[in-house]
Parts: C-alpha cells; sequence; structure tokens
C-alpha cells in the first residue's frame, strides 16, 4: 500500500520519480481503508529535505500510512518557505486532543545547546509527555532522544569532544527481537551529532532494552519492552550526499570540520559518496510500522489500549 501525503506536497513528485507509490489524500479518501495515523515533528532546518526523507522510509511497507507534518511553534523558518509552513503543517494546538499511531520526532541542530537554551524546549517536553497518552508508539530520532531521555528518564545531556561523523559499522544484539528482524548482523548507518550515548548509561539508568550498538558511535537502536518508545541516535533517513552537505557547509564557514569516517571513496571529498545504509534503513521503518505500531494499536483511535496508557 502506499504512503498518504496532501496533495501538493513537494514530496510526492520527488518521490515518485523514484518509483515510490505515493497516494495523495484525494485518492486515499475514496478508499475504504483505516490507514496508520503517523505524526512527524519536524524539527529540522530544512523541513522539505526531512520530509521527504522520512516519507521515503515510511513508504517502503504494506500498510496504508497518513502523515500528519506537525511544526513546533509559530517561529518563522529561514530555510522554508513560510508558504510551505502554513500549508503542510499543524501545530500542536490543533491536534492536541487526537490519537495517532505513530509519532516521529527528528533530529534538530541542538547538540551543544543546553537543553535549558533551547528556545522551545518547553513545547518538546510538552509534545513528549502527551504522546505518553495520545500516541501508540514514538520513534525519536538523534538529539531527539537525548531529549526524550531527559524528559522521560532524567538523564542528563552527555556531549562528546569532538563531532562524531560519519559511516559506521553496528552490530543487531538479538536475532529474534522484532524491531531488526531481517536485518544483517552487522549494518551500516550514518551518524551526525555531539551528542553520546553510552551503552552503560542506558543499561544501568532506563528500563529500555539496546538492540544494536556500535563500538565507535555507542547504542545506536533501543526501545521500552512494551514498544511504546524508539529510540534510534543515528540518521538512517540520510541521503547519500547528506553527510557531504554538511562537510561542505562546515568547511564554507571556516569551523574545519573532520572528514566523515568511511563515507568519501579513498577519503576524497571530490569523491561522490554512496549510501550504505538505505536497506537497513527502510527495513527499520518497515519493521517499526507493522510490528510496534500496527499490531499494537486499536482500530478505533478514540478507544487508545488500556494497556497504553
Amino acid at each position: 500500500m502506499p504512503i498518504c501525503v496532501p496533495d501538493e506536497l513537494p514530496a510526492v513528485n520527488f518521490l515518485r520519480n523514484e518509483n515510490i507509490f505515493v497516494m495523495t489524500s484525494t485518492r486515499a479518501n475514496i478508499q475504504d481503508i483505516r490507514p496508520l495515523k503517523v505524526l512527524l515533528l519536524n524539527l529540522m532546518p530544512k523541513k522539505i529535505e526531512t520530509e521527504n526523507q522520512f516519507i521515503r522510509l515510511l513508504s517502503n511497507s504494506p500498510l496504508q500510512v497518513d502523515i500528519q507534518l506537525l511544526r513546533i511553534d509559530s517561529r518563522q523558518c529561514k530555510n522554508t518557505p513560510e508558504e510551505h509552513l502554513d500549508t503542510f503543517y499543524c501545530d500542536f494546538d490543533s491536534i492536541k486532543d487526537q490519537n495517532f499511531d505513530g509519532l516521529i520526532v527528528t533530529g534538530a541542530p541542538l547538540g551543544l545547546v543546553e537543553f535549558k537554551d533551547v528556545t522551545y524546549w518547553h513545547e518538546v517536553e510538552k509534545i513528549v509527555i502527551w504522546a505518553k497518552s495520545h500516541v501508540t508508539s514514538t520513534l525519536f530520532v538523534c538529539w531527539a532522544v537525548q531529549a526524550a531521555l531527559n524528559i522521560l528518564y532524567n538523564l542528563p545531556k552527555y556531549t562528546r569532544t569532538s563531532k562524531l561523523s560519519g559511516v559506521y559499522s553496528h552490530s543487531t544484539l538479538d536475532p529474534l527481537t522484532l524491531l531488526t528482524r531481517g536485518f544483517d548482523e552487522t549494518f551500516f548507518a550514518p551518524h551526525s551529532r555531539f551528542a553520546d550515548f553510552p551503552e552503560s548509561v542506558i543499561r544501568d539508568h532506563t528500563d529500555l532494552d539496546i538492540l544494536a550498538s556500535s563500538e565507535e558511535a555507542g547504542a545506536y537502536l533501543f526501545a521500552s519492552k512494551d514498544r511504546r518508545l524508539v529510540f534510534v541516535t543515528g540518521h538512517p533517513e540520510y541521503d547519500a550526499d547528506t553527510l557531504a552537505a554538511e562537510y561542505w557547509r562546515d568547511q564554507g564557514a571556516g569551523l574545519e570540520p573532520m572528514l566523515p569516517v568511511n563515507y568519501f571513496p579513498n577519503n576524497d571529498p571530490e569523491n561522490k559518496p554512496v549510501a550504505a545504509w538505505r536497506s537497513h534503513g527502510h527495513l527499520l521503518f518497515s519493521n517499526w510500522l507493522n510490528y510496534y505500531v500496527y499490531q499494537i494499536t486499536p482500530y478505533d483511535l478514540t478507544f487508545m489500549n488500556p494497556s497504553l496508557d
């Protein structure tokens, strides 16, 4: 089944050019199917690029998924036209009385900013707490993982001395875990963060199960036993050239960034990088939609399963 998005969303034509089956809202409304309602809280500056990346991953499923884009507040965004935000995004007040099958909270370029100094920190707190009673399963990505661990588990902010940037090898820790079903024993995933996620901290101070990790990057994938919470510390949604764009951006700003690890062929930034993580990224999101959302969400969202409260 296809991903369902508003008719005029730029992702429609962008993903159709990749031979991805995208269904517009107009067509979806004539089908007698209850699609999964997934909310995407987009905290990244380049919102359209991020929409395309996540919608691509959510499309790799036999389930029909209805995407609702959510903005954190009404501030102007210098990297996204205001008309786009006004047309395709909702604010929290307009959906806070609804229930959703899934919620994805993206990363944000806030690795060196203390939580108390994040301008929209209270809004993030409110949405994370709200999701506990209004969303079947929530998936946090990169900085959102750090934020959620602080809000839900009172963990402090752990920051690396240097930025972790590159494509790293990871290992699955339990071959029978539903979220990593079909994964190779080792797989690649990109990272771009100052945040640190030591395995010992996750094991000693939370009740979460670590499902995949990396010697260099630390804990990569962990989740709650009831499947309500999923944490992904890397960026499986990234395009092949996203790390390159970040590298050249930082070079242009005079920051002298290190080359992303295991990324540019022959470690030459003039060479075109190749994505080595796409299959794992698609499988991760497909497993989340199936086993962590579809299999446990109620058919009628007005009656949330009591076990999920």
